[in-house]
């Protein structure tokens, strides 16, 4: 886990990390979140209605923004407080996932960051796009 405060930080620092997502995960999200449509849990409607399987829930996708900051920028003093989010392509078990963001801009009046993110997948394709808004910690 990272441990940047805001004065270790400037615009263009850029940190990324790797997920597989499994099919455990989608058995996860679908008993944590109650959604139980079947493009996520039934294989075969997933195929019925054009998908290649079934189709990972894009919040499950999204969530990995947490872990983004959480853990990797800026890490243990960060405190998210806004997401954009926008789903370009659908997301499947098997998936190999590369989770980037990139400081954009700083604000040293209130001590946050602003990251651009990037989900893409194994073929380098972008399946998640969007903008964060962190409070980071500052020393003293």
């Amino acid at each position: 886990m990272n441990e940047y405060c805001f004065e270790d930080l400037e615009v263009g620092k850029k940190e990324s990390f790797s997920v597989r997502i499994t099919e455990q995960m989608l058995d996860s999200f679908k008993d944590i979140s109650g959604d139980e449509n079947p493009l996520h849990c039934d294989e075969a409607f997933a195929k019925e209605e054009g998908y290649d399987g079934r189709v990972a829930y894009g919040m499950l996708t999204a969530s990995f923004l947490s872990t983004l900051a959480g853990v990797y920028l800026p890490g243990r003093y960060s405190l998210i407080q806004s997401v954009e989010i926008k789903f370009a392509k659908p997301v499947y078990i098997g998936d190999e996932l590369t989770i980037t963001g990139e400081i954009t801009e700083t604000n040293d009046t209130y001590g946050l960051i602003f990251l651009k993110v990037t989900i893409t997948d194994s073929s380098g394709k972008k399946v998640c796009r969007g903008k964060m808004q962190i409070g980071v910690k500052k020393r003293g």
